[in-house]
């Protein structure tokens, strides 16, 4: 259909113009938690983006069959499924970065980002784009977390993925860590200074992502 978004448009607008922390401000607590360091960063950006994609295909592909008055519960039902199969397959591969995720894996099942895609861009538009809007999405969260994980990481211990870049005092080098680094209220000033940023760049949009006047973009 001629008033369907296209796919580059959905895919590239969540990356940076649209970005669901730095413009949406959501998926701000697993930000702040799992970012002090890239491994963590990463694997949670990738669980994420695989949640978020698929639930919005799956969702997308049954919207047709839900009825209106059980809609959140089958969305979430959906989520659910993925973030299990995500976290047994974490534990089963990478035990010692399940136990460093935590909850937090478990948690995004109600992140606000994945909901929030499932219930305002799955159940109207084509499986599709609801896959690729997942994506975008989940890469666009991933883009800060990682760029958050490198950041403390680096500055909080002059490692990047347990790799020495900054050689400390303590190990005969020059650089101090700056402790203050791996702590969550650092993360969140990082964040704030980020949101700032953007709001500098591109003016805030007051106008909806896409139409959704409709019921159903089909």
């Amino acid at each position: 259909m001629s008033d369907l978004p296209s796919a580059k448009e959905v895919f590239t607008r969540p990356l940076i113009k649209d970005n669901p922390v730095m413009i949406q401000v959501l998926g701000i607590c697993s930000s702040l938690a799992v970012s002090s360091n890239m491994k963590t960063a990463l694997v949670m950006s990738l669980a994420l983006t695989f949640v978020t994609a698929f639930s919005n295909l799956i969702i997308s592909s049954i919207r047709k069959y839900i009825p209106n008055s059980v809609r959140i519960i089958a969305q979430m039902t959906v989520i659910a499924s993925l973030v299990i199969i995500v976290d047994q397959l974490l534990k089963a591969f990478s035990y010692d970065l399940s136990k460093q995720l935590s909850v937090f894996v478990g948690l995004i099942i109600t992140n606000c980002i994945v909901m929030g895609r499932a219930e305002a861009f799955a159940m109207k538009y084509p499986p599709v784009l609801s896959f690729l809007d997942g994506l975008g999405n989940g890469i666009g969260y991933g883009i800060i977390l990682c760029f958050l994980g490198t950041v403390r990481e680096l500055f909080g211990s002059g490692k990047w993925f347990d790799i020495t870049l900054l050689k400390t005092v303590n190990d005969g080098g020059w650089y101090v860590p700056n402790g203050f680094m791996l702590m969550p209220p650092c993360a969140f000033f990082l964040i704030g200074l980020l949101i700032w940023l953007t709001n500098q760049v591109y003016k805030i949009n007051t106008k909806p992502e896409y139409d959704t006047s409709r019921k159903d973009a089909s």
